[in-house]
């Protein structure tokens, strides 16, 4: 900052009010004015104009005590606004290389040049030099303030700007003796002005309760009451703490929760935000409003976490104070007992002491001190590790680990942590080596203590080996048959059924509680082990005390001594009832398997002997004058997927000759009885005479009724060899195919439901006129159908193959279906008639 910098107009988007707005210039320090001194004025106007005569001795004595209270409220006011003042002095004797004088008629000089007061430009040269929070957060409040009026913004009610009145607190809070004072200060010069009524600040305790270090605006009597909050009360101070942004309440009525002074304005708004520095909680500033509070702008949020951090600066010097205690200041602990007591415990310890970066934030933690107890997971020296930053000697900590954020916290907020069976991980060699060890973290003063105790191997294998034991319903045992002292784990003690109080049962007793029948497999068991001298094994029906009969599996092995007696047996028993009733169950199911499958292929094989019986694959030929017939059936290739597909080709009485195809749904014995019932009511239908779709009429109803809830397709046609005519008629079933000078096309479609559906139905008919040459084919979607394509698409297919097809009937029809591309592995029916000349 220089003179010609100094003598420039403030920007009016910084710390001044616009010149228009701005009181006239003065040289002196302004008097803060407020209601009081409004009535002060008032009570003296009244006290001259009492009595024609003269004022009364009461009204002067009044006057004179209100005139008092002025100029001691002005005196204040001027104290505290001087410290600014000598402040903003020393700044520019600093940056100008003057003398006291020279800087005090230079600050004058320029506020007079920029329409403002001494103090208010004292305050924005120490903005402009300090570039602290609260600089930030004034130069940030005034640009909101004047961006929302449109242009100027108004002049505050006690005549100060923003940037003043929190000058003012923080002179107020370095200045203060106590906490309590800086609550005082707080409330005085920034909370009011922001239409709070009161301000409470609570100091964080180690072990996680709060203390009312200082409050300003709530009873003596209340203060009194909320000196002390224990860990572990909800309040609003401890939901502010828990939120590091602040927790901010509308009303304090709605939240249901307790806090200091909430019978005062119980609809009123409170703010709770926690006060800290250099990455450690201190405290929590909480401020109470007389009415509910709506959202505030960010830089009035902006302004109370500013308000907040100077409370930490306190609460990080001063201790709560209290009224029966004589001395309210805090000795932090010294670093030195600290190591002491790390030195005296017999695990691995660590004293951490924060490192800050150059912004003031906690950067790292140096390992200031470790005990002669301690083991580095990645089996380093004490030398190494001694005196190094955390994050440089544990790295992986920072990423995979949550170590180092628990260690934050801890210095943060003063909670101790604990944990169990937490992985460490140290990176040696580029080589990443873990360790799992139990964690206890615990602030002390500024320093963190951390405690680590490694798992010892032989303790975690021996709680493995008693896991799997339980998980695999295992009991150990161990018999020494010199001494007849027998030694049994607790999850033998289980598999008896018997109390840990009770002696063990010998191996010579173990037939005296199992099942007689398993005496022998036992007695045998015994013999190879004890006489024999050879592990064995067997299996028993253990029946104990409480009448429950387990299936157990015993193995054991003898030791001999260097003589080669035998005198230990070490052994385990095996609760295998589980495996015992699967296996129960398994030879039961597989059993029923067995019996199903031979059931299902015997119904297979006779389903389809009744089918092969009724449909043979190739039909004697027809002796119709003038007419080529040749008939095929293809079977499933599958036996369960047996269907109903039928045929029929008969000369009837009166000449002319019946050719049908049809479809039953379904699959199995059902469809196959089906299709049986239909073929045969047809052909008995025929004899009457009857035209095509009169059959097909009688054979719905015959359908409907008579087959159980059957449905089918079908094909029905009468062939007249005297005029060479076709009639035919169709239930829901694919058209016939007309091959013709080469060409291949179906017939026109004509209407006609499904049989089965209805009781009753009419089915169109359609004669076509058949010549010389001219081939007829009918058959089931078994020869078409396909998953991937649509009817329309597979039956022009049939098309395009039919047009290649040899001249031969008997060869044309055997070529349609060898090159079929249906996929469905249904039943396939084709019935191919030739006029011949």
């Amino acid at each position: 900052m220089t003179v010609s910098d100094l003598r420039k107009p403030p920007d009016p988007q910084g710390s001044h009010l616009p010149a228009d707005t701005r009181p006239a210039p003065a040289q002196t320090i302004p008097a803060v004015t407020g209601p009081a001194d409004a009535a002060a004025g008032q009570a003296d106007a009244a006290a001259d104009t009492a009595e024609p005569g003269g004022p009364s001795p009461v009204g002067r004595l009044t006057a004179t005590v209100e005139r008092l209270r002025r100029e001691v409220r002005a005196a204040q006011a001027e104290a505290d606004g001087r410290a600014l003042i000598e402040l903003a002095k020393g700044i520019l004797v600093e940056r100008l290389r003057c003398g006291p004088a020279q800087a005090a008629r230079q600050l004058a000089e320029l506020a007079g040049q920029a329409g403002v007061t001494p103090l208010e430009f004292a305050v924005d040269v120490i903005n402009q030099a300090a570039r602290d929070r609260l600089s930030e957060v004034t130069a940030t409040f005034l640009a909101a303030t004047a961006a929302a009026a449109g242009a100027r913004p108004a002049e505050p009610a006690d005549g100060h700007s923003s940037a003043v009145r929190l000058r003012a607190a923080e002179s107020g809070a370095l200045a203060a003796h106590d906490t309590q004072a800086v609550a005082d200060s707080l409330l005085e010069h920034a909370l009011t002005p922001l239409g709070a009524e009161a301000v409470a600040i609570w100091a964080l305790g180690a072990d996680g309760s709060l203390a009312l270090a200082g409050s300003a605006g709530f009873p003596a009597a209340e203060a009194g009451r909320w000196r002390h909050v224990p860990p572990g009360v909800t309040t609003v101070a401890r939901r502010g703490l828990a939120e590091r942004a602040g927790h901010w309440i509308r009303s304090l009525a709605a939240t249901g929760m307790p806090s200091i002074g909430q019978h005062q304005h119980p609809e009123g708004g409170r703010v709770a935000v926690p006060a800290g520095t250099a990455g450690r909680i201190h405290g929590v500033l909480e401020i109470a409003w007389p009415a509910p509070l709506d959202p505030p702008p960010p830089p009035v949020v902006r302004q109370i976490e500013a308000l907040a951090e100077l409370c930490a600066h306190t609460l990080e010097t001063y201790a709560p104070h209290h009224p029966d205690s004589a001395d309210g200041t805090r000795v932090l602990p010294d670093v030195t007992e600290l190591m002491d007591l790390a030195d005296g415990l017999h695990d691995p310890a660590l004293v951490l002491v924060p490192v800050l970066d150059t912004d003031g934030e906690l950067a790292d933690f140096r390992i200031h001190h470790v005990n002669s107890r301690f083991l580095d997971p990645a089996g380093r020296p004490r030398g190494v590790v001694n005196g190094a930053l955390l994050l440089e000697t544990y790295p992986v900590a920072a990423g995979h680990s949550e170590l180092f954020e628990r260690i934050e916290r801890v210095h943060a907020t003063g909670e101790p942590y604990r944990a169990h069976r937490m992985r460490l991980t140290a990176l040696v060699d580029e080589v990443s080596l873990a360790a799992v060890a139990d964690i206890n973290i615990s602030r002390h003063g500024n320093c963190v203590l951390l405690v680590w105790r490694i798992e010892d191997e032989t303790a975690r294998l021996a709680n493995l080996l008693q896991h799997a034991q339980r998980l695999g319903r295992i009991g150990g045992f161990e018999e020494n048959l010199l001494t007849a002292e027998i030694t049994w784990n607790g999850q033998l003690y289980e598999l008896y059924g018997r109390p840990v109080s009770d002696a063990p049962v010998a191996l010579e007793d173990l037939p005296a509680h199992a099942h007689p029948d398993d005496a022998v497999a036992i007695g045998r068991f015994l013999r190879t082990l004890l006489h024999h001298r050879r592990a064995a094994s067997t299996a028993f029906r253990l029946q104990r005390p409480d009448g429950i009969t387990r299936h157990i599996r015993v193995v054991a092995e003898p030791v001999l001594d260097s003589d080669g007696q035998l005198y230990v047996v070490r052994g385990a028993y095996q609760d295998i009832s589980a495996q015992h009733w699967t296996e129960v169950a398994l030879a039961a199911t597989r059993d029923q398997l067995a019996h199903t499958e031979q059931q299902a292929s015997e119904r297979d094989r006779l389903t389809l002997q009744l089918q092969h019986a009724i449909m043979p694959p190739e039909q004697i030929p027809l002796a119709v004058p003038g007419l080529d017939l040749a008939v095929r059936y293809r079977p499933a290739e599958t036996q369960h997927l047996v269907g109903g597909d039928w045929y029929d080709a008969v000369v009837l009485p009166s000449g002319r000759v019946l050719l049908c195809v049809g479809d039953v749904a379904g699959h199995g014995i059902d469809a196959a009885t089906s299709m049986v019932v239909l073929r045969n009511a047809l052909r008995g239908l025929a004899v009457t005479g009857a035209g095509p779709g009169q059959l097909l009429s009688w054979l719905n109803m015959v359908t409907h009724h008579l087959t159980g809830s059957v449905t089918a397709t079908a094909v029905c046609g009468l062939y007249d060899p005297d005029r060479q005519t076709l009639r035919w008629a169709r239930a829901g079933h694919l058209p016939p195919v007309l091959l013709r000078g080469g060409e291949a096309e179906p017939l026109p479609l004509v209407r006609g439901m499904l049989l089965g559906a209805v009781p009753e139905a009419d089915y169109q008919e359609h004669e076509v006129q058949l010549a010389v040459g001219d081939t007829l084919l009918m058959y089931t979607d078994g020869l078409i159908e396909r998953r991937d394509r649509s009817v329309e698409e597979s039956l022009a297919q049939l098309l395009k193959a039919a047009r290649t097809v040899p001249q031969a009937l008997e060869q044309q029809v055997d070529r349609l279906l060898t090159h079929s591309r249906s996929d469905t592995d249904d039943d396939t029916c084709v019935v191919g008639i030739r006029v011949a000349p």
